[in-house]
């Protein structure tokens, strides 16, 4: 049967999925790699580390039982977005590649914010404030500070496309991975020549671009034997992590939302054009779906609260899962479980690592307001579910005033595993939560896309009904509307009355 490869690069990890075409996942593996911090607000990565989880993941995938590689009929791959390194003409990586993490680039990005302003940046890139994070930023601080790197560079890559460039030997971009850069016109799908000038590249020094979910190129004979794979195979440009994911719940179209509750919180949703949030607020990517926008605000810290708690105050569930039985997050969430709907007054602010969508705030905080004597742990772990999900509640708020409302909700990433979460979430929004077999949306979605672009599918509508399945649907329960509405009241008040202090600690810095 054929055979369908995605391979997405994350922030920490490379993961690959084998499908075939009845929507069977046969494979699996992830290599996880180490980010760098050499100084504050700097995250680099050696982005060899990239290649060498590639095909350490990728060769084991296919050398699980039963799984034939000439049967691969397509690759698809995708990536977080706005990472960058210089390469020379080979590929080959002359320093570290700045994490889109990093946000060393204050500077640059006040100076292209009062160049340009934020209302004709987000007219011409989707990007609604310009900061630190966005790939232009960063190559305008590479200029500045590692000027013999900007000068002897022969191209900049995001790390979608430096794994292209390693399978194919092409230097081939596509504008669901350039969409956030503020390099890329995402009116017109090609560079934004202004932008291009006030940091200091010519086109002739970025990839060419291609169009989403296009074949890009064929996999060379170094790169098959590095991945154990055919040499000639087709290699398609899935996009960024976060259109791959939508591809791969499904959210192709409009009427429907998906969320990820990974490190961070994202929220998708489809639209047929950039231009219909009269709020100017909501970020406007090129979707993986092709000929589609898609609305993805970000929340920069979504599990990654969970995760915090658990490290810090979770010792007793780590220690008894690793005794054995069940997850040490299934072990917190059961002390939330026995927690009332407002957790009895207590209220968490979930930015530990800044605000983000729908207000940009990044000197916001966390907090915990409003506990009492008669606080537990239980309290405190219900209130990070809740946090979370009222930001998914606030920005789905956002998407509504944009003109993308939703009738369901399909979400993926590791908080989907959490039933006590998945109903949080459905009963904080007034919306279903649909969860999805298989948990890597993105990597789901590159082998729909590379099934499309090889004709193994003659649309992603038909790649989406043969791969995407529902696992569970979790109704919002009426009875517990009034509850979570005056604890959104709450969080939502909270986060207005210390906003000024937020501010204020953000100048001061």
């Amino acid at each position: 049967m054929t055979l369908l490869l995605g391979l997405d690069v994350g922030t920490t990890s490379v993961k690959a999925g084998l499908f075939d075409i009845a929507g069977r996942q046969v494979a699996a593996a992830e290599r996880e790699y180490r980010l760098t911090h050499p100084a504050p607000d700097h995250v680099e990565i050696d982005p060899e580390m990239w290649w060498t989880a590639a095909a350490a993941a990728v060769r084991e995938t296919v050398a699980t039982p039963g799984v034939d590689p000439s049967r691969i009929a397509a690759m698809a791959v995708s990536s977080q977005g706005e990472t960058v390194a210089a390469v020379d003409a080979d590929g080959r990586a002359l320093g570290p590649a700045l994490v889109w993490l990093d946000n060393r680039a204050v500077a640059e990005a006040r100076e292209l914010e009062d160049r340009f302003g934020n209302e004709a940046v987000y007219e011409r890139t989707g990007v609604p404030d310009v900061n630190p994070t966005w790939t232009a930023a960063k190559l305008l601080w590479l200029r500045r500070h590692e000027p013999e790197v900007f000068r002897d560079a022969a191209r900049f890559v995001l790390a979608e496309d430096f794994m292209l460039r390693r399978l194919t030997g092409r230097f081939v971009t596509e504008g669901g991975i350039q969409c956030t850069t503020m390099l890329l016109d995402i009116r017109t799908g090609g560079w934004w020549a202004p932008m291009l000038e006030a940091v200091g590249v010519g086109p002739e020094r970025l990839p060419e671009i291609a169009a989403p979910g296009a074949v890009v190129g064929m996999l060379t004979s170094a790169a098959a034997e590095a991945l154990g794979l055919p040499v000639g195979l087709s290699v398609v440009a899935g996009g960024m992590d976060q259109g791959a994911g939508a591809v791969g719940v499904g959210n192709i179209r409009g009427g429907m939302i998906s969320e990820s509750t990974g490190g961070a919180l994202t929220i998708q949703a489809a639209v047929a054009r950039h231009g219909g949030d009269p709020t100017g607020r909501t970020p406007v990517y090129i979707h993986s779906a092709p000929g589609t926008y898609l609305y993805c605000p970000v929340c920069p810290t979504g599990g990654m609260a969970l995760t915090w708690f658990r490290d810090q105050f979770g010792a007793p569930e780590t220690e008894r899962a690793a005794a054995g039985g069940r997850s040490d997050y299934d072990l917190l969430t059961g002390l939330a479980a026995a927690v009332p709907p407002g957790c009895e007054g207590l209220t968490m602010l979930p930015h530990l690592a800044g605000a983000f969508s729908p207000e940009y705030e990044p000197a916001a905080r966390g907090v915990f307001a409003g506990f009492t004597l008669a606080h537990t742990r239980g309290h405190f772990v219900r209130a990070v579910l809740e946090a979370v999900a009222f930001m998914l509640r606030r920005n789905l708020e956002l998407l509504a005033q944009a003109g993308a409302s939703a009738t369901e909700i399909r979400s993926h990433g590791g908080g989907a595993r959490s039933a006590l979460w998945n109903q949080v979430k459905a009963d904080v929004c007034g919306l279903p939560i649909m969860t999805l077999e298989g948990e890597n949306a993105a990597v789901r979605g590159d082998a729909m896309l590379a099934g499309v672009a090889v004709g193994a599918f003659p649309d992603l509508a038909a790649a989406e009904d043969a791969l995407v399945a529902t696992k569970a649907r979790f109704e919002p329960d009426p009875a517990m509307r009034a509850a979570y509405d005056d604890a959104y009241d709450r969080y939502v008040r909270l986060f207005d009355a210390l906003r000024p202090e937020f501010e204020r600690a953000g100048g001061a810095g």
